[in-house]
């Protein structure tokens, strides 16, 4: 008897092995397609195909992970995730130019200027062929100063391929924190797979370089110090000062990275706790002033740009571009677009806070963290259904929650913003940028609909649980009844 049930578990283990690495072996054979791709602006098909099949494993893997125990260890999962970054480091920059304002920018830096100071075309060109591949360059730099640090630092290193090195490092390294996160937070490290395999960070900072990466990395370095840790005289939850002051900077570098974490604001003053919103504000200032000062007073003009930005940027932004149609003036389509953005967040961060058991003491509860985090994801899906404009890397910011609250919405608006590169198969063979097709509109209703189906399935899974408790045993059915 022993033997046989020493043979079926070792069986049982064989199985759950060939699963693992066979769901594993699909999805890097997909990405070695994207990765051998000639040019992947004229591959969008493929990379749409492929990458919703990467997602559909993805998915398969985190519930095989959760409920047959079928996953990967936290070592596999972050080297199988610097295999795939490695894939596409070398590869041009295809899919989006950004990268070439960020080189221009940071060997303004190198050369002792500063970025703010004048526009691209209106500064001594540093190299012609750079010049031409900038993207807008009548307009002054829109990036904040950490991102002209990081972008000082890697054209440092190496120009494009610095750039993107220091960017797929610290990518690496949100996946490691990710795993930190998740072990404190009892859950399951496979779950890191839905970001660390995911093909949005791998195409977008990898591929691309773009440099939100390091600004998530800052965000969940400012995550991970408000966790409350036992045994520790520093950081425990009990002395959370220090934890929250070294939250804030590591929050300013972020928002200094791209403004966009901003939205995130409450979220971090929520898990600092009465005690450590003070020392988390001091930090967030002092982090700011002291990376701000060294630019200014060039740094203003960035917000020349971004007000330009603000009023006169659209991609793929299906509620604006149907409010557009409604109302003649585009800018009352983009104010009833930032008055209903601001009403949801400010509606989700007043339920978030009446979640706290007991304010008075600031007592921390396991259910706090992922509040925190489902708030933080509904925000960000919101913005990316209303934004007018929708590059596909603005929804990493999405795609790093994913491992915490892994919805399924979520994980359709992280592949379906891929749809939108199709824009650049005519703009590569013909040269002409045009969006008028149903793609914002496909992208949109995908999300959404995943969004309904998913409160239908709530809803009828509650339903049906109810109904079979109170409805009559099989037993009264088939033979207890005359």
């Amino acid at each position: 008897m022993t033997n046989s049930n020493a043979s079926e578990s070792f069986n049982l283990n064989i199985s759950k092995s060939f699963l693992a690495w066979g769901i594993l072996l699909i999805i890097a054979s997909s990405y070695c397609i994207l990765a051998f791709q000639a040019d992947l602006r004229l591959s969008i098909a493929t990379l749409t195909g492929a990458s919703a099949l990467i997602m559909v494993l993805l998915a398969i893997a985190v519930y095989l992970g959760e409920t047959r125990d079928i996953g990967w260890s936290p070592r596999a999962i972050i080297i199988v995730a610097a295999a795939f970054r490695l894939m596409f480091l070398f590869r041009s920059p295809e899919l989006s130019d950004d990268i070439y304002r960020y080189l221009w920018d940071g060997l303004t830096i190198l050369h002792g200027n500063n970025p703010y100071a004048f526009a691209p075309s209106d500064a001594k060109p540093l190299a012609a062929d750079l010049l031409s591949h900038v993207n807008h360059p009548h307009l002054i730099t829109i990036y904040p100063p950490a991102a002209q640090i990081i972008f000082a630092i890697g054209a440092f290193l190496g120009g494009i391929l610095g750039i993107k090195a220091v960017l797929v490092a610290a990518d690496i390294a949100v996946c490691a924190i990710i795993l930190r996160i998740l072990s404190r937070m009892k859950m399951p490290p496979s779950r890191a797979v839905l970001y660390a395999w995911h093909p949005l960070p791998i195409l977008e900072i990898a591929g691309s370089g773009h440099i939100d990466g390091a600004g998530i990395l800052f965000l969940m370095l400012a995550f991970m110090l408000l966790i409350p840790r036992k045994n520790d005289p520093v950081f425990s939850s009990s002395n959370n000062g220090p934890a929250s002051a070294v939250a804030g900077v590591a929050f300013s570098l972020a928002v200094l990275v791209k403004l966009f974490p901003l939205v995130f604001f409450p979220a971090f003053l929520f898990l600092a706790g009465r005690k450590g919103r003070g020392p988390f504000i001091l930090g967030t200032v002092i982090g700011a002033a002291a990376l701000s000062i060294p630019f200014l007073p060039g740094l203003y003009n960035m917000f020349t740009t971004l007000e330009i930005y603000v009023r006169n940027w659209e991609f793929a932004g299906f509620a604006f571009q149907s409010l557009h149609e409604m109302f003649p003036s585009d800018s009352t389509a983009r104010q009833i677009i930032t008055v209903t953005f601001l009403l949801i967040a400010a509606t989700l961060y007043a339920s978030l806070f009446r979640k706290r058991e007991n304010p008075a003491a600031d007592v921390y509860t396991p259910s706090l963290f992922p509040a925190a985090f489902k708030t933080a994801y509904c925000i960000t899906l919101a913005f990316l259904l209303l934004t007018p404009t929708l590059h596909p890397w603005y929804a990493l910011y999405l795609a790093f929650l994913l491992p915490f609250v892994p919805g399924i919405a979520g994980q359709v608006m992280t592949w379906a913003v891929l749809l939108s590169y199709r824009v650049l198969i005519n703009f590569t063979l013909l040269g002409t940028w045009e969006e008028k097709d149903a793609i914002p509109a496909m992208i949109w209703a995908a999300t959404v609909g995943t969004l309904v189906l998913s409160w239908l399935a709530r809803r009828w899974s509650i339903y049906f649980y109810q109904h079979g408790k109170t409805s009559p045993s099989l037993s009264e059915m088939s033979g207890g009844r005359r």
